[in-house]
């Protein structure tokens, strides 16, 4: 995409990162204005989640009404003004700018965006686009939604209680927000009943989480779907099947490199549509609530345009062996 001329919308969330996005806010608009020396550039900061998101889908809307300026949406702060980012451009070919300025940035990580926010600030005026899959979920969703997109990984079991824990953790755990409530989490954690289709096919069991992964990365890190992709048109199911809450805690941080896939109560599925649902279970993604099941979950091929590196890995490179069961 020429950048030349180009009109930009950035939407922030200032408190992102526990204020970190403020923070480095006017060096990212530094690097922004010194590439885009004839373009333009709007800055919302968006003061609630439901503000951010109409700023989001405003900015798409007058990119679309005027294809002539050559438009785009640029987001920073953390995987929820990510989310928003992602439904807002998904499916109109407007291109995304992704500025990671949060605790998590796990959709920035599974896109191959740089964490340093101010190499991300130069992928937008460099123009290098490209096309990525997108997790395409329906259900009975919050804020009254019924379809939204998925940048990560839909969660629903041990994950997601304990994601919705760590939003609620007091600020003095900072990164470490994840770790305590997964201890939390896990003094009364018991296998969890699901009822699953999976490209049709019906599945009954328990497990303490089955993850459904676009891109790899969740719970500031954590690579569930160590081989991901997301050029594939394809969904990664990961299923930890019932093990001692000591099992379970050993494997969590191997879950970082993805070494955990090596034990025998892991099980992972290449899928196009998987269906959730089951006893006590709760859906989240990108570090946001997603609502009660059942969810219908699909891969989205090609669905979202962004600004990427050169060398883009749509692919992870870095493959575990694969364990089927």
């Amino acid at each position: 995409m020429r950048t030349d001329h180009m009109s930009v919308t950035l939407v922030v969330n200032p408190t992102a990162g526990r204020n970190k996005a403020a923070a480095i806010l006017p060096q990212v608009l530094k690097e922004l204005l010194r590439g885009l020396p004839e373009g333009s550039l709007t800055v919302r900061q968006a003061a609630s989640f439901e503000d951010a998101s109409k700023d989001c889908h405003e900015a798409v809307e007058e990119a679309l009404a005027d294809p002539s300026r050559r438009s785009c949406l640029v987001v920073m702060g953390g995987d929820g003004m990510m989310h928003l980012g992602v439904n807002a451009a998904a499916s109109t070919g407007v291109p995304l700018g992704l500025i990671p300025a949060g605790t998590g940035n796990d959709i920035c990580r599974g896109f191959g965006i740089p964490l340093d926010p101010l190499a991300a600030a130069r992928l937008v005026v460099a123009g290098t686009t490209t096309k990525v899959d997108l997790a395409n979920v329906v259900g009975r969703l919050s804020h009254h939604r019924k379809q939204r997109y998925v940048g990560s990984v839909v969660a629903t079991g041990f994950d997601a209680r304990v994601g919705i824990r760590g939003r609620d953790m007091p600020a003095i755990f900072g990164s470490g927000a994840y770790a305590a409530a997964a201890l939390v989490e896990l003094s009364g954690f018991e296998p969890l009943a699901y009822r699953m289709r999976i490209d049709g096919a019906e599945r009954n069991q328990t497990a303490m989480f089955i993850a459904v992964s676009n891109a790899g990365y969740y719970g500031g890190g954590m690579l569930i779907a160590p081989d991901w992709s997301v050029s594939d048109g394809l969904l990664d199911v990961t299923i930890i099947h019932p093990v001692s809450r000591l099992t379970l805690l050993r494997m969590l941080p191997r879950m970082f490199d993805g070494s955990f896939v090596r034990d025998p109560a892991v099980e992972r599925l290449k899928a196009s549509e998987v269906v959730i649902d089951g006893d006590g279970l709760i859906g989240m993604a990108d570090g946001e609530k997603l609502g009660d099941v059942p969810l219908g979950v699909t891969c989205d091929h090609e669905a979202l345009t962004i600004f990427a590196p050169l060398a883009h890995p749509l692919t992870n490179r870095r493959k575990a062996n694969r364990r089927s069961r």
